[in-house]
């Protein structure tokens, strides 16, 4: 409700901030002309309009269709496998996963900027064109990185046919994508608990069989588990097996 309040104001406002310079002001600024071949075409207030809508929704775009989604969760699964509770801090996981996303998803980005935003900023499209046109990289990435059994779980909750996976609406597609990120999102996570796993078990038995029981076995283990991350190279092992996972660089 706020946001479509917010939006009214916008479009009222600017159809008022002509009248505040004694300009005429008539319903041309939300015109809709359609064209012989069926397409419409938008007046300049309804398209800025569009464009502030999408805005709104552009956080929920870069954590949900992209891939944000898996590399924050792998980061925080890492955090608790090391047992640092607050290092690296919510702020630089949430940066470390924006722009490595960044990376990841260019090849994408590019593709739409030449077929969509390009030639639509050079007025050889339509809006709606550049809209169809700026579905297909992301829609190629997120089937890419989809299982096909969520594909098929979202698609009977739909009640849609899949005859064509390439063909596949977004309303089926991208929660499927958000669930297929999840789980391998999970999976990555539990191979990297495995090694932390086995020296807090290593740590515990030892202090056992010596009688320090009061002592707590994270203590101890904490320097050797990040000694072994830091020998190992772990940065850059976890951030190279992110990237390789989106087929980036294969």
């Amino acid at each position: 409700m706020k946001f479509f309040l917010k939006a009214f104001l916008a479009l009222l406002a600017l159809m008022i901030t002509p009248l505040a310079f004694g300009a005429d002001v008539s319903l041309d600024a939300i015109r809709v002309t359609t064209n012989p071949d069926g397409s419409q075409d938008y007046s300049v207030t309804i398209q800025i309009l569009i464009i502030m809508t999408v805005l709104s929704f552009l956080p929920s775009i870069i954590i949900m269709m992209t891939s944000f989604t898996r590399i924050v969760v792998v980061m925080a699964i890492l955090r608790q496998a090391l047992g640092l509770q607050t290092t690296p801090s919510n702020q630089i996981i949430i940066g470390i996963a924006l722009f490595l996303s960044f990376f990841i998803m260019s090849p994408v980005l590019s593709q739409m900027h030449d077929t969509a935003l390009e030639p639509y900023m050079n007025d050889t499209i339509s809006a709606k064109e550049a809209f169809n046109r700026a579905q297909i990289p992301i829609h190629k990435f997120m089937l890419s990185q989809t299982r096909p059994s969520d594909i098929a779980l979202f698609a009977e909750f739909a009640n849609e046919k899949i005859t064509d996976e390439s063909k596949v609406s977004l309303k089926v597609l991208i929660p499927a994508f958000m669930v297929s990120e999840l789980k391998t999102a999970f999976q990555i996570g539990f191979m990297l608990f495995l090694p932390f796993l086995v020296i807090d078990l290593v740590v515990s038995s030892i202090l056992m069989a010596m009688g320090m029981m009061m002592l707590s076995p994270m203590i101890v283990s904490l320097p050797f588990k990040i000694m072994l991350f830091v020998l190992v190279d772990g940065w850059a092992l976890i951030m190279g097996s992110l990237v390789s996972s989106f087929g980036v660089g294969t």
